[in-house]
């Protein structure tokens, strides 16, 4: 038996509210592939724990958007049941999952950003999402010290660890452009309240993640012109084959409950 994939609406406020969630949602997908594979057993569990987080956000955050979007659809056909042109999360989240300096390196680069965009949401004009973002914040500034934390350690530690953070910082360099990008559903959602335009962000972020390099010893590279464009559905070879794994069971088993 199949499934057919399920379209959401163009509004701005929902392109927004999915950009966020999906985020949350890919991210957390990757993070959880740590699961009984962490270096230690307390990295394990922490990291576990924080894609379990990270998927509490996104499990609100795609509820809302599916609310406003009108259309009848819950947070896990939100989750589950769309194609890979429809999920709108930054390239930079889908990245396979690399070794463990690359998923500390990328879980503060983006729990960093997660915690001032979380900030600036708790003063959202919609009430639902500035109570989300109430919650979420505390979570997000966990991650972002626990990983600050792995990042010092490794940069400023052995010479294999510190290879191993210096490759990862030039791969993930150029993605993060895309958190900053300007267009016209931020500046909607800028404009109605809803939430800022992600380039408001741009420089407490570099000045929060340059201070951290310094801590570990590395410094920021130069800026790129690279530019990827997960926001507007357009994805890496690595999403399909992601999203392989985490829609399986509900597109083998449609309308499944535990």
């Amino acid at each position: 038996m199949s499934i057919q994939s399920i379209k959401v609406g163009a509004s701005p406020e929902v392109q927004y509210l999915l950009r966020v969630g999906d985020s949350c949602l890919v991210l957390a997908q990757r993070i959880s592939e740590w699961c009984g594979h962490g270096p230690i057993l307390e990295e394990d569990l922490a990291l576990s724990n924080m894609a379990l987080d990270l998927l509490g956000q996104a499990r609100a955050l795609l509820t809302h958007a599916a609310k406003l979007d009108g259309q009848g659809h819950d947070e896990d056909q939100l989750a589950f049941l769309r194609d890979e042109r429809q999920y709108l999360n930054p390239v930079v989240m889908e990245l396979p999952r690399g070794d463990f300096a690359f998923t500390q390196l990328r879980n503060f680069a983006v729990a960093s950003w997660l915690l001032l965009l979380w900030r600036r949401l708790e003063q959202s004009s919609d009430a639902e999402v500035a109570a989300i973002a109430g919650k979420a914040v505390k979570e997000a500034a966990y991650h972002q010290q626990h990983a600050a934390d792995w990042v010092v350690r490794l940069g400023d530690g052995s010479e294999e660890s510190a290879t191993r953070m210096k490759a990862a910082l030039a791969t993930l360099w150029p993605y993060f452009n895309e958190l900053f990008e300007v267009d016209a559903v931020d500046a909607a959602a800028a404009e109605r309240g809803l939430g800022p335009a992600w380039v408001e962000l741009k420089d407490d972020w570099r000045a929060a993640f340059a201070e951290v390099l310094r801590e570990a010893g590395l410094e920021c590279p130069k800026d790129s012109a690279f530019q990827t464009h997960g926001r507007k559905g357009i994805h890496s070879e690595h999403m399909g084959h992601m999203l392989a794994t985490l829609q399986y069971l509900q597109r083998a088993y449609p309308g499944g409950r535990w």
